[in-house]
């Protein structure tokens, strides 16, 4: 009983922390997420805070200025 009730408010999922690319999957329902594996840092009079992730933070690289990091 409690099994089947368990399986009401649960998904099977799968998460890969590649080097390249984040990828997540759900059972029937596949891959879900499958992002570039990459962040840009602003960094601001000692605070940090997240630019950008993903597609957008890959993009980024090479043409930051000297206050963001990817």
């Amino acid at each position: 009983m409690l099994k089947n009730l368990r399986g009401l408010f649960s998904r099977d999922l799968s998460i890969d922390l590649g080097t390249a690319n984040t990828l997540i999957f759900v059972r029937d329902e596949g891959i879900v997420l499958n992002e570039h594996s990459v962040v840009a840092i602003r960094t601001n009079e000692n605070r940090s805070s997240i630019a950008a992730v993903g597609h957008y933070a890959k993009r980024m690289l090479g043409r930051t200025p000297g206050s963001i990091s990817a």
